[in-house]
């Protein structure tokens, strides 16, 4: 199955390792390394992290839980 996470990319749910908040992440330097996709034309609310990748999401982490309950995929 596959995730919607932002703009047109979806991800496979297998693939996600781990969902998190912006606000989270602000420290961290984790979007600021360079190594992140930012699928998000204004600033980004969550960060996905895959194990190839990691994305800069337009969407909140609240949202991205509530489509994969939708999906019944269990909690990340």
């Amino acid at each position: 199955m596959y995730i919607h996470i932002g703009e047109d990319h979806m991800v496979r749910v297998k693939e996600i390792i781990a969902i998190i908040d912006k606000g989270s992440t602000t420290d961290s330097g984790l979007a600021e390394s360079g190594k992140a996709i930012n699928l998000s034309k204004g600033p980004f609310k969550s960060v996905v992290v895959t194990e190839k990748d990691i994305y800069l999401s337009p969407l909140a982490s609240t949202t991205l839980k509530k489509r994969s309950a939708r999906m019944g995929i269990p909690d990340f």
